[in-house]
């Protein structure tokens, strides 16, 4: 009995070895790239995955891009919580961080709206706008985890995340020009970089070339939104479930609060969480090379100019919400 469990269980993983090894090698190139160019790694993952859509239903590939795209996008969620330090979300005080979680729940509403208005429905303007509120690509994957899938498709997840990493490669490049032509103070800029900019590599680049207290605030205030993410997926998971009973909190979200407890409550060694960090990258890199593998640039273009208004209002409103914050908390 031992032996069939064990053989089964080598059977199973040697079917999904072939797409998970695509998929890493499609990361590995795209990290390379990144380097390289200084382009956001998971926009190079998205698109050379998708230059092999052709082997998204080979049956030799397909089982791994499965789990790649979906188990290990769970777990690579989870472990960014190892990211979290309760010393740094407080340490800016909790009139910047009260503005932080409105301007969060503004994004997310605003999400929400311009979704309806422009006949997107209510579970892409959950996706669109929580990726846009939160941590870009990241928050739109552990979002796109819960959501049911009868209402939002690959396709949409893909165009979040690829619209997302794109938008903050922009920001990167223009807030920085933005804040100091409106002549903010270090600290100012760096609260607006943090609460403004989707992915947290994007929020270290323009941070830090500011300089470096702005880097080190802006750092901190993206990180205050990214500790907001697991009540956004709960919330999410919560709305969108099906039926009348009640609903679990998913593996990965439950992981996650458990990796913050522990590196906030027990003494990690630094090593060690700079392991989870590094792996918890990989993983979600990954997943997104996996995904646009799955995904054709056919498909994609079926989305429309609606989703388009959609995270790009959002982004709009992030920002000017966040410059009206910005009066009242310095």
């Amino acid at each position: 009995m031992t032996g069939r469990v064990v053989a089964g269980t080598l059977s199973d993983l040697w079917s999904v070895l072939p797409g998970c090894a695509l998929a890493a090698l499609i990361a590995i190139a795209a990290a390379g790239l990144s380097d390289h160019y200084g382009a956001p790694a998971m926009l190079f993952a998205l698109l050379i995955g998708m230059a092999f859509h052709h082997l998204a239903d080979e049956p030799r590939t397909a089982p791994g891009l499965i789990t790649a795209s979906k188990g290990l996008l769970r777990l690579g969620v989870a472990l960014l919580g190892m990211r979290l330090s309760f010393e740094d979300i407080a340490s800016l005080g909790w009139l910047a961080l009260s503005s932080v979680v409105l301007l969060v729940a503004a994004t997310m509403l605003a999400g929400l709206g311009l979704a309806r208005l422009t006949g997107r429905g209510s579970a892409f303007g959950t996706l669109a706008g929580g990726a846009v509120a939160i941590c870009g690509a990241s928050a739109a994957l552990a979002l796109a985890a819960v959501l049911p899938r009868a209402r939002i498709g690959e396709r949409d997840v893909l165009f979040v995340v690829a619209a997302v990493t794109a938008l903050s490669t922009v920001a990167m490049v223009l807030y920085p020009v933005l804040f100091a032509a409106l002549d903010h103070a270090p600290v100012q800029a760096g609260y607006l970089i943090g609460a403004t900019i989707h992915d947290v590599a994007q929020v270290v680049g323009a941070g830090y070339s500011m300089s470096e207290t702005t880097g080190d605030v802006a750092t901190l205030v993206k990180l205050q939104r990214v500790a907001l993410m697991p009540i956004a997926v709960l919330a999410a998971g919560l709305a969108f479930r099906q039926g009348g009973g009640g609903v679990a909190p998913p593996w990965f979200l439950t992981l996650f609060v458990a990796l913050v407890l522990v590196n906030n409550l027990v003494p990690v060694p630094p090593a060690l969480v700079e392991a989870a960090r590094v792996l918890s990258v990989w993983l979600l890199l990954t997943a997104i090379a996996a995904l646009g593998v799955r995904t054709s640039l056919a498909e994609m273009a079926k989305v429309g100019p609606q989703a388009a208004i959609v995270v790009v209002g959002c982004t709009l409103l992030l920002l000017g919400a966040a410059l009206a914050a910005e009066q009242f908390v310095f």
